[in-house]
């Protein structure tokens, strides 16, 4: 093709080529679709002929080096049902003139490293791959309903407003790993809601200024690799890996409920709940997000030893209401949530779950979640005894108000302390827990010491002992003599002045060593519990 002059058309374009060139000028669609829509679809099998193809090697010309705009008019590439065929390279290139691209088919992969766009729009499209890592664009980046059998790479991009992927279904690259966007920057939203992966999506340190929607996607990770992959994410608002609302007739996505909407039991009418779901481990440790972590109803599907990895997160609200992962873990160590949101049916059993140092400072439970279920959440997360996780549960009842819960943690912690003992100190655990319950519930100490008064009282109003020293004896009070021994240290007069023989010495020693045990386990009780305030 001969080089043109301002405005000229270059010699050699097609009559496809040519009508696209005078579209691109006076910033209109360029449709090449037919009436039939069947053959209108980019993902059927229908052979689009050279009447609906274009070159990339024109379209490059165009976007890198086009004709300017006829007068009163924005230049603008706008594609409808057009096959581009060879590869659109424009690496490294600056495409000033807006681009959208509807369903249209591309023959081969798209190449955009390094490259500068204004924006970007292909929607519904297929292509074979898309490589755009260091992608920079003053706005937005759209790829909604696009179909992308080898894998998208938008490592290190900078998306200048939103990034728009909805619906899209994406395949996996050689490595696995079906969407790359490590180290990528999205000023403002973005929106994956709806999406199929079939290998791993990759956001390794990437940055979202707005929110980071997961809505009804289903994520599958290839062999050997995780399904979400997100270490040391940062988003600024939410997290959302949720259910997304559907159309019943057309299986398009509905209207996304607004932010802090209360998730109604049943879908709106015409409409129907589709799911979040995952299958293969996550990993957003070390992640940020600065308003919520939302997970409602989402489904983990995890072999043994993959895991939902929480590790290190930060975010004012977790809400951990997702359906029971039936294998793998939840891993929430070292994180630190103020709110935990969670439901009580959600939490996976034994061996299923960690958060040593997992720091949070309010429960609001999602429905009925008793004290019983809260403790037994406790123990499936330490197999082995860890004191940390009930300390942590006791210290947020306690905030809230509920000292006697927050008592009942505390006597479970000692419980389960108790089985890590030697034989001799696990019996003086049984003899604390079954007299006053460790101090915890110190009105037991005092129901013993009146039923152990009373018997004593009862047993020496029987016996007349004789006096020590006849002129130095007290009257003779067994009330007052069974609490003298009863309770140690304080000296009500009447211990030490009788002469006990036979079982009633027996029956003394008794009540003096009994009185010593409930008193040592009642102060023990009682200091722990002002350590705690």
């Amino acid at each position: 093709m001969t080089e043109p002059h301002e405005g000229d058309i270059p010699d050699g374009l097609s009559a496809a080529e040519l009508g696209m060139w005078q579209s691109f000028r006076n910033g209109t669609t360029y449709d090449l679709r037919t009436y039939d829509s069947t053959r209108n679809d980019p993902f059927a099998r229908h052979v689009w002929g050279p009447e609906r193809s274009v070159g990339a090697r024109t379209v490059a010309r165009l976007l890198l080096s086009g004709p300017p705009p006829r007068p009163g008019r924005v230049a603008a590439l706008k594609l409808r049902g057009v096959r581009i065929t060879g590869k659109l390279d424009l690496a490294g290139g600056r495409v000033s003139p807006y681009v959208e691209l509807t369903g249209c088919r591309f023959e081969q992969e798209v190449v955009l490293p390094e490259c500068h766009f204004t924006t970007l729009r292909m929607v519904g499209c297929l292509l074979p791959r898309l490589e755009a890592a260091r992608l920079h664009t003053e706005g937005d980046l759209h790829l909604p309903r696009c179909r992308i059998d080898r894998g998208i790479r938008l490592t290190d991009a900078q998306i200048g407003t939103d990034l728009l992927i909805n619906q899209l279904s994406v395949g996996p690259d050689r490595r696995g790993r079906a969407f790359v966007g490590d180290g990528m920057s999205v000023a403002q939203d973005l929106q994956a809601e709806m999406i199929e992966t079939h290998g791993e999506l990759s956001l390794r340190g990437a940055k979202v200024g707005g929110s980071l929607s997961l809505r009804g996607s289903h994520l599958r990770a290839a062999e050997e690799r995780r399904a979400l992959n997100a270490p040391q994410l940062t988003v600024e608002r939410t997290l959302y890996m949720t259910e997304a609302w559907v159309s019943v007739e057309t299986g398009n996505q509905g209207t996304t409920p607004p932010y802090g909407v209360v998730y109604a039991p049943t879908p709106a009418r015409g409409t129907r709940s589709q799911i979040f779901e995952c299958k293969g481990g996550v990993r957003l440790d070390d992640g940020r997000f600065g308003d919520a972590v939302d997970l409602h109803k989402a489904r983990f599907t995890m072999t043994r030893q993959e895991e939902l990895s929480l590790r290190r997160i930060v975010t004012p609200e977790l809400r951990f209401n997702a359906e029971r992962p039936e294998e793998g873990r939840v891993v929430l160590n070292g994180a630190k949530v103020v709110t935990l949101i969670d439901l009580s049916t959600s939490w996976p059993g034994p061996g299923g779950l960690a958060m040593g140092g997992f720091v949070y400072e309010n429960l609001v439970p999602y429905g009925h979640f008793p004290l019983s279920r809260r403790l037994e959440w406790v123990s499936a997360a330490t197999p082995e005894y860890v004191p940390e996780p009930y300390e942590r549960l006791a210290t947020v009842l306690r905030s809230s108000g509920e000292d006697a819960d927050a008592r009942e943690v505390l006597l479970a912690k000692q419980r389960r302390r108790r089985e890590t003992l030697p034989p001799a100190a696990k019996a003086w655990g049984f003899l604390q827990d079954w007299t006053v319950a460790y101090g915890y519930r110190p009105g037991r100490a005092l129901v013993w010491m009146a039923v152990l008064w009373a018997a004593g009282t009862a047993a020496f109003s029987r016996y007349d002992p004789a006096p020590i020293k006849d002129d130095e004896s007290p009257l003779w009070n067994p009330a007052l003599y069974a609490l003298d021994l009863l309770i140690p240290v304080i000296n009500l007069g009447q211990d030490g002045y009788w002469r006990m023989e036979g079982g009633w010495q027996w029956a003394a020693a008794g009540l003096v060593l009994v009185g010593w045990i409930l008193a040592t386990t009642v102060a023990a009780g009682a200091s722990r519990l002002l350590r705690r305030g």
